[in-house]
């Protein structure tokens, strides 16, 4: 999952991202609302985290626009707006949830990955495919059966991979949606990544590598993925 933090104190907003890195999260930051919509116009995020209070357009308005844009992209307005009539307002703007200052890092974490659950409303929580169980919540991977110990980067590129289901997801996908956009374009960061994963995962390889396009879950492990 990759979501755009819009925050204007630099302290807090680096804070949130470095938690939510932990959480296998990936996260770009906008001090401004003109920052912001450059962002939100050049890169495809999963989720808005608007402060309502920032330079430039407001959150407020950043809110306004994503509506009127039709991405149908989830909203989490993170503000110390805390009256009703605050919450009640930021609904009627589009949020689609609103967390309060202060808050638990663990606590913005679980709210995003419910916003994307229900923004990908078909797909359950718990995610299964090929003998993987995937729990984005606990942030857990099981292997028929097996727990598999996953470093946060490659249980957030399983993760891409996996709600793919079955479908080829690009080498290019899985640094947009896995890494935040210091990531350098032309790293073999991903390749390095799967291949660690695959190891992970263990044999027969589960993740096959379709040759110019990029990396899908092998349905059929028994035919083998071959290696990254």
């Amino acid at each position: 999952m990759r979501v755009l933090i819009v925050e204007d104190e630099p302290f807090l907003a680096e804070a949130i991202r470095d938690g939510l890195r932990l959480e296998a999260i990936a996260a770009d930051i906008a001090g401004d609302g003109d920052t912001a919509w450059e962002l939100l116009s050049v890169n495809a995020y999963d989720i808005a985290v608007l402060d309502r209070d920032v330079p430039g357009p407001s959150g407020d308005e950043i809110a306004e626009r994503i509506v009127a844009s039709g991405s149908g992209m989830p909203i989490l307005m993170l503000t110390a707006a805390d009256r009703l009539d605050d919450k009640a307002t930021g609904f009627g703007l589009g949020a689609d949830d609103y967390l309060t200052k202060p808050f638990e890092l663990r606590e913005l974490a679980l709210r995003l990955r419910a916003l994307d659950r229900r923004r990908a409303h078909h797909r359950p929580p718990v995610r299964e495919i090929a003998g993987l169980r995937l729990d984005p919540f606990r942030r857990e991977v099981h292997r028929d059966g097996r727990y598999v110990a996953l470093t946060r980067k490659q249980f957030a590129v399983l993760e891409v991979i996996v709600a793919a289901e079955g479908g080829v997801v690009s080498a290019e996908a899985l640094l947009e949606r896995a890494w935040d956009e210091n990531a350098d374009p032309f790293t073999n960061a991903v390749r390095i990544t799967v291949s660690a994963l695959r190891k992970r995962l263990g044999e027969p390889w589960i993740i096959a590598t379709v040759p110019g396009a990029g990396y899908r879950i092998d349905t059929r492990p028994e035919a083998g993925g071959g290696r990254a």
